[in-house]
């Protein structure tokens, strides 16, 4: 959040003993990442021009919430305390989302569909209500189903009986070109068209150690050391070296899930199929190979 004050901006004098903090202007190429406790806000200044970023002043420096807060409660403000924090889209506040949603786009009425078997549970109003990972809630059924995918082209929803489902996992992703906050892709990425790093898609997540390759036009492949999950097309994936934060690019594509892979080996383990022959289920997409997905998308 920035907080803009104008000169005829009128605000409750607070004192305050000398502080061991100063404000911080940022004259380095990069952000920093947000160290434990404090707001990541590498996440929203990815995607800040080298420009910009040069001028941004940082009031609240290196100063944790809880401190700011302590600081606020020292000086009797308590409206500061006592707003509660947003977690949500701020700009819907309590409003129910899926209402909220529908009164901008027409209801696209859809099914229910389960990744394992085909059958339909259910139906629903949009596939755009629904994000991957979170629970769908379907009349009639008790036990929990998660997202696992969309079709946006027939409408319909694919869900999975569990929140740990190997349907909800992968470990490839593609994205667009990426932003880099120093202006040019790190020299080594450069070089070698590979590099190890860590990456994040949403706030507060715990990095994940990934390898990045470079492509001709400025897009990256990220395969994850070990699968995620919950990718989602439209996320930004967030780029980390160390305590540095790199980048970041929106995601366009997903490798296959885990399910997908586990399902087309078990195919290929029973297979009786001659030569040149092979189960269409688990392709190996990834940088440099297969269809979809390949480096030349």
């Amino acid at each position: 959040m920035l907080w803009i004050i104008s000169e005829q901006t009128r605000s409750p004098q607070v004192t305050m003993p000398e502080p061991h903090w100063k404000m911080r202007k940022s004259f380095s190429r990069s952000t920093l990442r947000g160290q434990k406790g404090f707001s990541e806000i590498d996440l929203k200044l990815e995607m800040v021009s080298q420009d910009a970023l040069r001028r941004t002043l940082f009031p609240l420096g290196g100063l944790t919430k809880d401190f700011v807060k302590k600081i606020a409660a020292e000086n009797r403000l308590h409206h500061v305390l006592q707003k509660k924090e947003s977690m949500g889209i701020c700009f819907v506040g309590k409003r129910n989302f899926e209402n909220f949603i529908l009164q901008y786009l027409q209801p696209r009425p859809g099914k229910f569909i389960s990744i394992e078997d085909n059958r339909v549970l259910g139906t629903h109003k949009g596939w755009f209500l629904y994000t991957l990972g979170q629970r769908a809630r379907i009349g009639g059924l008790r036990e929990p189903w998660y997202v696992v995918e969309k079709d946006g082209t027939k409408g319909d929803v694919f869900v999975a009986p569990r929140t740990d489902h190997p349907a909800l996992y992968r470990d490839l992703l593609r994205t667009s070109r990426v932003h880099w906050i120093a202006e040019e892709p790190p020299a080594a990425l450069v070089r070698d068209k590979m590099m190890e790093c860590h990456f994040r898609f949403r706030h507060q997540m715990a990095l994940v150690p990934c390898v990045l390759t470079l492509n001709q036009d400025g897009t990256v492949w990220v395969t994850a050391v070990k699968a995620v999950r919950a990718l989602a097309p439209g996320q930004f994936a967030v780029f980390y070296k160390g305590d540095e934060c790199l980048g970041s690019g929106k995601i366009l594509r997903l490798g296959p899930s885990a399910y997908i892979l586990q399902k087309g080996k078990s195919k290929s383990s029973v297979s009786t199929e001659g030569p040149g022959e092979g189960p269409s289920e688990g392709p190996s997409e990834g940088p440099g190979s297969g269809p979809g997905l390949g480096p030349t998308l």
